[in-house]
């Protein structure tokens, strides 16, 4: 069975568009790119060598497949030559033409399609960015692990890694490292429905029930 391993990087609002420069992806008006950049070190650079040391291949939604097939077959170093020479699993409804070699495009029903790639014999199915995809893919149980690199700053819009239409869950912290400079890497493993309870007091004031009723309402 392969593991499906997600890596985002994120702001502190939540956002994950567009962390590696300005011209990554702009969709929506989003002039917020490359905010990853001044953050990144030698420590990250060691850690994000760690997590890629094994074989793995790609699993990605359309965006992202195009911001990566636009650039990485063009720049020589160790993530290109990895990313380059792993298969890349694409899930897509537009897209009739892959041009980046070794890729494969995931037809029919997503989640089934999705399932027997987790069945076969083969390296861990790695996910960078593709927020819809991985929204998705945890909504059907199907992630084992979520890394996440909170960076220290906030855009205050673009796309977001949760939001509405995601379910909800419970995370498991399995994991977790800081730089000098302030990211946060913390690795997460599902951990069953999110589970509820309340830290109010058992003796509810009248003035409690009429806040209660008048937030139903709205």
């Amino acid at each position: 069975m392969r593991k499906i391993i997600v890596n985002e990087f994120i702001t502190l609002d939540g956002v994950i568009q567009a962390p590696g420069g300005p011209e990554e992806d702009t969709s929506g008006g989003f002039k917020s790119g490359g905010w990853i950049t001044s953050y990144w070190d030698e420590m990250l650079g060691k850690i994000l060598d760690d997590f890629m040391a094994k074989p793995f291949d790609l699993l990605l939604g359309r965006k992202t497949y195009e911001i990566f097939a636009a650039y990485w077959p063009y720049v020589e170093n160790d993530i290109a030559d990895k990313f380059n020479a792993a298969n890349k699993y694409v899930v897509s409804k537009t897209i009739n033409k892959l041009n980046w070699k070794n890729s494969f495009l995931i037809k029919g029903n997503i989640i089934d399609e999705i399932r027997k790639l987790k069945e076969q014999d083969g390296p861990e199915l790695h996910i960078y960015g593709s927020s819809n995809l991985v929204k998705t893919l945890i909504n059907s149980n199907l992630i084992d692990q979520l890394n996440v690199w909170t960076f220290p700053v906030a855009v205050g819009k673009g796309k977001q890694l949760f939001g509405e239409g995601t379910y909800a869950v419970s995370l498991k912290l399995v994991d977790v490292k800081s730089s000098l400079k302030g990211v946060i890497i913390a690795a997460y493993e599902p951990s069953g429905e999110l589970k509820t309870g309340s830290v109010s007091s058992e003796n509810v004031s009248e003035e409690e029930r009429e806040r209660r009723r008048k937030f139903a309402l709205e």
